[in-house]
């Protein structure tokens, strides 16, 4: 698999695409460390170091982690990707639903970049609204963050408030436009999803931090209780048991067989061949998690401060019953999960749509009459395998907390062994990984399950190859070396802060 790694760096145009891909991920962990002028991010991180998950189970917390810490940091960037990617499931959902939406994405190319540009109106509308409610609650932090006193922490804004409104709203919003367009770049010029490589890397951004606390459980100094060679042992099981059970799942399809019967064409003969029809376990990916994650987080607050304000005790007792650590909080999660994976098969999955397709082309399920019974077989299939995956997701999503309560492993350690961030970063390395591996067998080298050689090249097909990749490493010269006088000033910075 190391020689896969070492050809991948031997074929021009995939190493260009690589060394953009990193230098354009770079400039995002750039700007998710530039605060915003007139404000100081500390009391707000020294609040959130007091808290005892680290404000890891609120919705900050998550959204915190798919930033990348900007958030915490009061960065330009704290908004992070997720308002594109918000902007993008609404649209996606609504195609579902408005028949002039459905049509435009029949249209082809023409139609779906109809729906991207709207895309990025609606990224910018909704950036302004989260903008002003994010300078509105770091000017207020007491209101969002219960506990908060600025008496103990200090202000977090630091400058005249009307102005300081105007300005951080637009940087707020020209870096999530930033973020959206070097996410653009990165699938059209890099290799893998940009806007997914985007969150895995502000995910990833916590893992030294991580590794060090995993280190202080285990060495902590005299007169702290610290972890044993057993438990250590333990740990590296779970992390590579989870880590190859959410690959497993992931990977997992029911393959359907389909079968196309012969058509004559003037003297060709087409079709007779047998095929599948991959039905994956997991269809929804990691969308119920985030939904139920968020949605499950409004009641709390609600009852909260309703039962506090008009002194209802049992409002108050309900309310800490839906933090995590309570049955009651799981139990809710487990159904949001299960609700929303069947909503998302639902509005993505046409079984109809499906069948009608096999049906045009010559195709059937051997045992299953084309038409009205192949959906409804579909349907029953992915009925079943839904179940399967919402049960999957749940025992994910709830495994850090098993981790945190039962053995008081810190949340930051935690997460890394399940959980949202989890399901995004492997889903997300699996993909990247197999647009990598296509490159190579392209170029008649073998992938990352066997041994990596060369077994052939066509000389022109590498000439050329060679002349492109030479091309855009010219054209992208000026970027490597802006990012490396950036990232020098930036070590001598962090060197001399050191001492």
């Amino acid at each position: 698999m190391f020689s896969a790694f070492t050809n991948s760096l031997k074929i021009p145009e995939l190493r260009s695409k690589i060394f953009f891909t990193l230098a354009l991920l770079f400039v995002a962990r750039v700007g998710a460390n530039i605060p915003l002028p007139g404000l100081d991010p500390r009391p707000l991180q020294d609040f959130f170091a007091a808290q005892t998950a680290g404000g890891a189970g609120s919705l900050v917390g998550l959204y915190n982690m798919f930033t990348g810490g900007a958030l915490l940091r009061g960065a330009v960037c704290a908004l992070g990707i997720m308002p594109y990617i918000s902007a993008a499931i609404i649209f996606q959902l609504m195609t579902a639903v408005v028949p002039a939406l459905s049509r435009l994405q029949q249209e082809g190319d023409t139609g779906r970049q109809k729906i991207t540009q709207y895309t990025r109106y609606a990224t910018v509308a909704i950036c302004l609204v989260q903008g002003v409610l994010l300078i509105l609650a770091l000017q207020n932090p007491e209101r969002l963050f219960a506990g908060f006193d600025q008496e103990t922490y200090g202000a977090i804004v630091i400058t005249g408030k009307a102005w300081f409104l105007v300005t951080s709203t637009i940087f707020l919003t020209a870096g999530t436009v930033l973020l959206m367009w070097l996410g653009e770049q990165i699938t059209q010029r890099g290799i893998g999803n940009g806007i997914s490589l985007l969150i895995t890397v502000g995910i990833l951004a916590d893992l030294p931090g991580a590794v060090q606390a995993t280190y202080q459980l285990f060495f902590a100094p005299v007169g702290v209780t610290t972890l044993g060679a057993p438990e250590a042992v333990l740990m590296g099981f779970l992390l590579i048991a989870v880590t190859a059970g959410i690959v497993a799942v992931t990977q997992a399809m029911r393959k359907i067989p389909v079968q196309y019967a012969k058509r004559v064409v003037g003297r060709k003969v087409y079709g007779g061949q047998s095929s599948f029809l991959p039905l994956k376990v997991n269809y929804s990916g990691v969308m119920p998690v985030i939904f139920a994650s968020a949605i499950l987080l409004f009641p709390q607050q609600i009852f909260s401060q309703l039962g506090a304000a008009l002194d209802w005790r049992f409002l108050v007792d309900f309310s800490n019953n839906l933090l995590r650590g309570h049955w009651t909080y799981y139990l809710i999660m487990a159904g949001l999960i299960l609700f929303f994976s069947y909503f998302w098969v639902s509005v993505m999955f046409k079984p109809i749509q499906i069948a009608d397709d096999l049906k045009k082309y010559g195709g059937f399920i051997p045992g299953v009459r084309p038409g009205e019974p192949t959906a409804k077989f579909l349907d029953f299939i992915m009925t079943r395998l839904t179940l399967a995956g919402a049960i999957f997701l749940t025992i994910i999503a709830i495994f850090p907390d098993f981790l945190l309560y039962e053995f008081n492993v810190p949340m930051r350690i935690a997460i890394f062994f399940g959980g949202t961030g989890m399901l995004i970063t492997v889903g997300v390395l699996l993909d990247t990984l197999r647009q990598i591996e296509t490159f190579l067998l392209q170029r008649h080298y073998d992938g990352f399950l066997r041994k990596g050689r060369i077994r052939g090249r066509n000389p022109t097909a590498a000439r050329a190859s060679t002349i492109a990749g030479a091309t855009d490493l010219r054209n992208v010269g000026s970027l490597y070396l802006a990012l490396g006088v950036i990232f020098g000033i930036g070590m001598i910075a962090w060197i001399l802060r050191s001492f």
